[in-house]
């Protein structure tokens, strides 16, 4: 038992070794456009749920955090501020599919196909979640939503953004570097238990579950009229019981992939982060226990529908790839490459962003969600349920 348990952690370290200079460049990449895109600009501009206000949410979305506790953190106050309900949850699904950090992690663990099918089914996640809402909307209850005294829960997340009439500017200002080491320093908080358990559980279930009860639980050799909608159901309720969320679940779901769930099962599986019963109980405490069983069932219909569109696309176009069984061989094998190279630099940047952020400590009582989005917001009359999408 005891070297089984060495094992297991030797699979998850291996794993977390091939991707951890991608973590510390999105990391970065996420904190320099935190720095330069203002929150308040976000929230004036998502007051009615027309295809622009959806467009500019699932943009803003894919600029922001990948952490889904800080996501539905952020989406809440958009929300609770004015912004109208679809937009929020369109905010909500961009913000931990459509980001860099989490594509290039399934790039290398996983394959390109595999970036392609998050990304493109962020916005397929986006249009059924859309129309559902469009046919579903709930009024009453997202009244009461917004007027819901909350009970506590979730992670807030820095806002402070750089002065500069230009990107440029921005870049360019001194407080730049420190805001973004500031946001990496945050993001690590907030995503460190789900990125180191996410690679402990893929690490122990590799070891631990025989193939064949996967082969067995994934529909192995079934027809696929059968195998990729219980496979899309299969990955969704896998997500939910293992807790694991965001950038986190993406070691288990190379693990799934190389036992012998679908394509879609895997992307059914990446998508359902935003469904984990942890933070099922946070909606329940920022909307009430009503939206946050709407929610659920809005967001795992979605997240069901869009891993088999995707599963069926890539299969008509041949593009799904074939398999890794021998993933944890592949991972565990060291050598001096641009893995290594890469990691290095990446050491360096994580000391310099630590020397910056202990230097200049973020102020937390100043810079929250709420405090940025009441500064300076003067808008009109919110329609919550506008134009069609």
């Amino acid at each position: 038992m005891i070297a089984k348990i060495g094992e297991a952690l030797l699979a998850a370290g291996a794993m977390a070794w091939q991707v951890g200079w991608s973590l510390v460049l999105g990391f970065a990449l996420s904190g320099i456009i935190q720095a330069v895109v203002s929150k308040a600009r976000m929230r004036e501009q998502l007051g009615r749920s027309g295809v622009r206000e959806i467009a500019l949410a699932a943009g803003y979305g894919a600029a922001s955090s990948s952490c889904s506790y800080a996501a539905a953190t952020l989406s809440r106050t958009l929300f609770k501020k004015g912004a109208a309900f679809t937009p929020s949850l369109a905010f909500l699904f961009s913000s931990t599919n459509l980001v860099v950090e989490l594509g290039v992690i399934l790039y290398l663990l996983l394959g390109w196909q595999f970036t392609v099918g998050e990304w493109i089914g962020g916005v397929v996640l986006i249009a059924i979640m859309s129309l559902l809402v469009k046919l579903t909307y709930p009024k009453k209850l997202v009244e009461e939503a917004r007027a819901h005294e909350e009970t506590g829960g979730g992670h807030e997340h820095g806002g402070e953004t750089v002065e500069g009439a230009t990107l440029w500017e921005k870049l360019r200002n001194p407080r730049t570097p420190i805001i973004v080491a500031q946001s990496v320093a945050m993001d690590w908080s907030m995503l460190w238990k789900d990125v180191v358990g996410g690679f402990i559980i893929a690490g122990f279930l590799a070891v631990f579950v025989p193939p064949h009860v996967w082969k067995t639980l994934f529909l192995a050799g079934a027809p696929a009229i059968v195998a990729v909608p219980a496979n899309a159901v299969a990955g969704a309720v896998i997500a939910m019981l293992t807790f694991v969320c965001s950038i986190g679940n993406v070691p288990m779901a190379a693990i799934l992939w190389g036992t012998g769930i679908s394509f879609g099962g895997v992307l059914s599986f990446l998508y359902a982060d935003l469904i984990v019963l942890p933070l099922l109980d946070v909606y329940r405490k920022y909307y009430g226990w009503k939206m946050a069983a709407y929610i659920f069932a809005i967001f795992f219909t979605t997240m069901v529908l869009a891993a088999i569109v995707m599963d069926l696309v890539f299969t008509a176009f041949h593009q799904v790839p074939k398999p890794n069984t021998h993933i944890l061989a592949m991972v565990e094998t060291f050598s001096f490459n641009y893995t290594f190279w890469l990691n290095v630099l990446a050491a360096i940047a994580i000391g310099w962003f630590t020397y910056l952020n202990r230097k200049y400590p973020m102020d937390h009582g100043h810079h929250d969600h709420g405090d940025m989005l009441d500064h300076g917001l003067h808008h009109g009359d919110i329609h919550e349920h506008g134009a069609a999408v």
